[in-house]
């Protein structure tokens, strides 16, 4: 098969271990990235399994009217950025592994990375030894006895927990009251309402999924009830913040810091964002799910859903419709 995978932007994919899964295939990989729809489809044209690598590219009606021997796309976890209704249309068959049950650790284990070196001011630290000063102000702070916010107790929003109980943090969460009940489960205190998570959390984490009705969840408002002292940290999507109002929140000093993993559009046009330019924020570029082992094991299943297409015996199908 003619099998194409796209932003591989670390040039990571032809040394997984999974990649010897599709010895024999045609495969091509594009380690740019663009939304271009006529660069697109001429990159495209002659593949038949694409690979897409979670939601860094969008793939609508207006690509796949033009891909007339795409039959399958293959990826794993949740599509919002994939036209169904398009593919279904088309005959092309989206098959998606949603890892039922299985948190991203490499996505807590950064968060966790994230919120320890905001507080002790690592980041800057490191950039004034280099410059050639010495324990520069102000001084970091402890975790320990602090209050961890926890807004969304979802299945990565429990690993975190777990992590801030390890540094002898109060966890407290915030969210649905299915996950509000799995927090209590676990021993974690739950919030009174919104407005008091954001009030009493000492560093606030945000473990929702970006849908409709948790875009701007976070809302300027919201932002203002934080300590001067305290941090917000996002590895989830950008958009569950309204826009803007981070940056200006941390202008007027609530919360006093931020730490951040996610942006409206990956790569950052011009490697450019206002967030960039603050001294009491951290960030990475999206690195929470990307790690050599977490690829690893996403593009073997990535692969076997494209190995069972081509053996007429396809997998994790989300629109079935098109197998009759």
């Amino acid at each position: 098969m003619k099998i194409t995978v796209l932003d591989d932007w670390a040039h990571t994919i032809p040394t997984l271990a999974a990649f010897k899964k599709v010895a024999g295939h045609d495969v091509t990989i594009w380690n740019d990235h663009t939304k271009d729809v006529d660069l697109l489809a001429s990159r495209l044209k002659d593949t038949e399994a694409l690979c897409l690598i979670r939601e860094r590219t969008p793939i609508r009606a207006p690509l796949l009217d033009r891909l007339d021997r795409l039959r399958i796309i293959s990826q794993v976890s949740v599509y919002p950025h994939v036209d169904v209704a398009a593919c279904t249309r088309r005959g092309v068959i989206l098959c998606s592994n949603l890892q039922p049950g299985q948190p991203s650790y490499a996505t807590a284990e950064l968060n966790w990375g994230l919120i320890v070196a905001a507080y002790r001011r690592i980041p800057q630290e490191m950039a004034a030894m280099k410059a050639g000063k010495w324990q520069t102000p102000p001084l970091g702070a402890t975790l320990r006895g602090r209050t961890l916010g926890i807004y969304g107790y979802g299945r990565i929003g429990a690993v975190v927990a777990g992590y801030g109980r390890a540094f002898g943090m109060k966890v407290l969460a915030w969210g649905r009251e299915g996950s509000l009940d799995r927090a209590r489960a676990d021993g974690c205190a739950v919030a009174p309402s919104k407005a008091a998570l954001f009030e009493e959390s000492d560093v606030l984490s945000l473990h929702l999924r970006l849908v409709d009705g948790t875009r701007g969840i976070v809302t300027e408002t919201d932002l203002a009830r934080m300590k001067p002292t305290a941090l917000i940290v996002n590895t989830s999507r950008a958009g569950l913040i309204a826009p803007g109002a981070l940056e200006a929140a941390l202008r007027a000093g609530r919360p006093g810091m931020a730490a951040v993993d996610v942006f409206e559009e990956e790569p950052l046009p011009g490697g450019r964002h206002p967030l960039l330019d603050l001294d009491n924020v951290v960030a990475t570029p999206h690195l929470g799910y990307v790690t050599h082992e977490g690829l690893d094991h996403q593009f073997a299943s990535i692969f076997d859903q494209v190995l069972a297409y081509a053996s007429g015996k396809p997998i994790n199908v989300v629109n079935p419709e098109v197998l009759k």
